[in-house]
């Protein structure tokens, strides 16, 4: 799974003061049921864009599991679609990840947190019947909130 949060407004890597990370540097974190990276594919000062992907490890989820499999087959629990839906996966990392910018706090610059800027947001992996331009998510002048 793949988000990606894009700034257009100047200087656009403001946009890591937002989300309280450094654009220079790719992040990896740990979380319990994968690894998410954080990075910033576009860090110029006209067009900033944020990347979180979220890499899930099937296998440690089912070891890890708690409780009786039910009906599943052994092979079931290790076969299926998680890393390629957009799920409470994603909202978990990003509730990990993204906390203070998704309280609209920022410890060095509140005045950036609290100003209306125009943000696009993209998940990559979700099918869409309606076509991909339905499916994007547009956040004009809004915080990321």
């Amino acid at each position: 799974m793949l988000l990606t949060i894009t700034s257009t407004t100047s200087p656009a890597t403001d946009l890591g003061y937002l989300v309280h990370k450094h654009p220079e540097r790719v992040q990896e974190f740990h979380l319990p049921f994968g690894k998410a990276h954080l990075f910033f594919p576009e860090r110029e000062a006209e067009r900033c864009t944020m990347a979180l992907l979220l890499e899930l490890d099937n296998i440690s989820m089912v070891r890890n599991r708690r409780g009786s499999s039910g009906n599943d087959s052994a092979l079931d629990r290790y076969v299926n679609d998680r890393p390629y839906v957009a799920s409470s996966f994603l909202s978990v990392a990003m509730a990990k990840l993204l906390r203070e910018a998704m309280s609209g706090r920022s410890a060095s610059r509140q005045e950036l947190a609290d100003t209306a800027m125009p943000l696009t947001a993209r998940i990559e992996v979700v099918h869409c019947r309606a076509g991909e331009l339905f499916c994007e998510i547009s956040l004009n002048h809004c915080n990321i909130r």
